[in-house]
């Protein structure tokens, strides 16, 4: 099977990096198109030996990049087209079916109940995005939370599958010697209490409600902000004002998976924290939340799917009010800290695991005749 995954942009972020773990674990000969922005992630992936194109659209009315993303779908004899994000999900479905290729899949990554990718859920954003679901096949939603707010936007239920965000639980067990390495490497004082928080810095993710409750804390917590976006700048005026700049350390986009650059990955950074805060109130899945999990941290989190659909519980997954004073309450330094075991249930989470059930999704998908042969029959 060949397979084109089709995606809005390589920086480093959830969806991006999600794909690039998939990719590395699906028994299918993939390629991949980056609309915009071939990043880091871009890099990790030819790294691996996948090949990257860089369609080069210029924003979201080139209608100019349709033609050459059709071009290329046909040259490429694809038998099935994956899409991911907003963009690619509308341009990549036209442009599949206008090149011929009906076996069409889309995964909706970042679905709220109020914004998606950052935009608001307007009636022509849902408009757009319904008529071009209608050329695919199959969408997955990566939580059941996510597929009720699909069937709530009009999606028919038949076509909805959920398929989990997954990661690599090995790479993510809590590491005594990276965790000494890492702290020192940052600067952390031996007896710091540190609280991390994981994800795009960006307004959605209410970062500044850490940075506020951190303000309430003892001097021997700090905070470890991991990712890069809009709002760093702003998230270190908050900090500077509440008077805790000098406990906040902002580390920058850091790999999901191994890309050799400098600088710790993220899954050593998980171990050099002591619990994560996730003030997001708005998720579609909550990955960071998970990543956590299966790094044996406690979790205090606004709103995480991930979270709330597993089939058991996690035990030191705690939800709080996305206010400073409660956040500010949930991660008081405890008298001791208990072993760095992951819960059972992040094994549901499993990359190799989603795998399955999206290759699943793609036999199921070839599988179905076309509207010409089912009428022939």
């Amino acid at each position: 099977m060949r397979a084109l995954h089709i995606i809005t942009g390589l920086g480093v972020g959830g969806a991006e990096q999600q794909l690039r773990l998939l990719i590395r674990h699906l028994p299918v000969d993939c390629d991949v198109v980056t609309l915009t922005n071939p990043g880091p992630v871009a890099d990790g992936l030819i790294a691996d030996g996948v090949r990257v194109t860089h369609l080069g659209m210029s924003g979201n009315r080139d209608l100019g990049a349709l033609p050459r993303l059709v071009k290329h779908i046909r040259d490429g004899g694809y038998d099935l087209v994956h899409t991911h994000l907003y963009r690619a999900c509308v341009y990549g479905r036209i442009a599949a079916r206008l090149a011929g290729v009906k076996a069409i899949v889309a995964t909706e990554h970042s679905l709220g109940d109020s914004q998606m990718e950052g935009r608001g859920l307007s009636r022509g954003v849902r408009a757009l995005y319904l008529a071009s679901e209608r050329l695919g096949r199959s969408t997955v939603a990566v939580s059941p939370t996510v597929a009720d707010r699909l069937r709530r936007w009009g999606v028919p239920g038949p076509r909805i599958e959920v398929v989990p965000n997954g990661i690599d639980l090995a790479r993510f067990r809590f590491d005594p010697v990276a965790r000494h390495r890492t702290r020192r490497r940052l600067g952390l004082p031996e007896d710091a209490y540190v609280i991390g928080g994981i994800g795009r810095l960006s307004a959605g993710k209410r970062f500044d409600v850490v940075i506020e409750a951190l303000a309430q804390l003892p001097d021997d917590h700090w905070l470890l902000l991991v990712g890069g976006g809009p709002e760093e700048s702003v998230l270190r005026r908050t900090a500077h004002d509440a008077g805790v700049a000098d406990r906040v350390l902002f580390t920058g986009e850091r790999p999901y998976v191994p890309d050799g650059g400098p600088g710790p990955d993220l899954p050593s950074l998980t171990s050099a924290m002591d619990v994560l805060a996730s003030p997001s109130p708005e998720e579609a899945f909550g990955l960071a939340v998970v990543e956590a999990l299966a790094s044996g941290l406690p979790v205090r989190y606004a709103s995480c799917p991930a979270v709330e659909d597993l089939p058991s519980q996690a035990p030191d997954a705690r939800q709080v009010p996305c206010s400073a004073e409660a956040f500010a309450k949930s991660l008081v330094r405890p008298p001791t800290c208990g072993p760095r075991t992951p819960p059972e249930a992040a094994r549901h989470y499993d990359i190799a695991r989603s795998a399955a059930r999206l290759m699943d999704v793609y036999t199921t998908t070839l599988s179905v005749p076309s509207p010409q042969k089912a009428t022939a029959t």
